[in-house]
Formats: structure tokens, C-alpha cells, sequence
């Protein structure tokens, strides 16, 4: 028999997620998974409990798309998954159930922006990656980051298609800069802090 499991998500211990409990009960979900922890986390222990005991058939429930997912790429992501295990999704909030073809649509419209975004990325990178190597290398003191360049750099290092180094040079900075911001970034793990990236072809 399928069944509807609701997840709720609260930032800090001084949230309540009272209103998305109540949400998700009347939405007809039988049980409800709570995380208490900020969306740049990677770890959420009732979100991996839950993910296990779905099965084929069952649907996530969430009351709203930013309790699920830390950015769209991972939302994305995460609906992949469901989908590739026959598992359906609805968010309360924007009326999107994967169940429909309305809700389908939507969900391969926010893929296609997601890939969008990522080739954006990707292009802006080679370019950049050209107009170091054209300009060279100059001193002086590293400049610090922008929080657009951060987020930038974030991203080009969790695609792990570039070198530290190489972020640097499309950013305009050393390496040392890029990662001062990527520690002080509180998703960026101790075991992201260790993990070597792969080198872009």
C-alpha cells in the first residue's frame, strides 16, 4: 500500500515547525520526518530516515520547496532520485505533484533551468579561464572576494570539474583566498576540506 511521508524542515531549535506538522497532516501524511538544521548542512539524519523507508509507489510530501532542497541543483537532484525509484513528490506551497502532468512539467522545467544555469557556469569559466592566461599572473595583494564571486566559487567546487587553483585564476585571486571563503562557508565540511578535486580536462 502506498503512502505519503511528510518532511519538515526548521532552521534553528527556535523555530516551530507546528504549522508545517499541521500542514503536512492534513495534506494525509501518516508520519512526519523533522530536521532542526540550517539548509547548507549536509547532514540531515530524519531526511536520510525517511529517504530509506519510501518505497515504490509512496510520495514526499514537503510544505515547501526550500525544505527539501539547499539550491535548485540539489533539489533537483534529489527529485531525480525520487523519480528514478518510483517515488512521487508534492510540495504544498506551489501545488506541485509529480503524480500529474502539471506537476511533471514543472519538474522538467526547473531540470532544464537547473542545466541551463550549469552550462552559464561552464561558459563563463572557460572565459575566464582564457582571459587569466591571457593577462597573466599580477601582484600585489590578493583581492577579497565579492559574495557574487563566493557563490560563484562554491558552485564551480561542488561541480568538481576544476582545481582550487583554477577557480582562483577565473576569479581573479590566489587560492589561499578561495579557500579562506570556501571554510567560512558552514556547509563546507571537514571532509569537503580534504577532498581533492578533479582536475578540468
Amino acid at each position: 500500500m502506498a503512502h505519503a511521508l511528510g518532511y519538515a524542515r526548521v532552521s534553528t531549535g527556535d523555530q516551530d515547525a507546528r504549522l508545517q506538522h499541521d500542514a503536512l497532516t492534513a495534506a494525509g501524511c501518516y508520519r512526519i520526518f523533522t530536521d532542526t538544521a540550517s539548509g547548507a548542512l549536509q547532514s540531515r539524519p530524519e531526511l536520510d530516515k525517511l529517504l530509506d523507508q519510501l518505497r515504490p509507489g509512496d510520495t514526499l510530501v514537503v510544505w515547501r520547496l526550500d525544505r527539501l532542497g539547499r539550491s535548485i541543483r540539489h533539489l533537483i537532484d534529489q527529485l531525480s532520485e525520487l523519480q528514478d525509484r518510483g517515488i512521487e513528490f508534492r510540495s504544498l506551497q506551489e501545488n506541485i505533484d509529480t503524480s500529474s502532468p502539471g506537476g511533471r512539467l514543472v519538474f522538467h522545467i526547473f531540470a532544464s533551468l537547473a542545466e541551463f544555469e550549469r552550462d552559464l557556469i561552464r561558459e563563463r569559466t572557460n572565459a575566464g579561464l582564457a582571459a587569466a592566461r591571457a593577462r597573466g599572473r599580477t601582484g600585489g595583494r590578493p583581492p577579497r572576494l565579492t559574495p557574487h564571486q563566493v557563490t560563484t566559487a562554491k558552485k564551480l567546487y561542488d561541480q568538481q570539474d576544476m582545481t582550487v587553483a583554477q577557480i582562483g585564476e577565473v576569479l581573479g585571486v590566489s587560492r589561499s583566498t578561495i579557500y579562506r571563503a570556501l571554510k567560512r562557508d558552514p556547509g563546507f565540511t571537514p571532509a569537503q576540506r580534504q577532498r581533492t578535486i578533479k582536475p578540468q580536462q
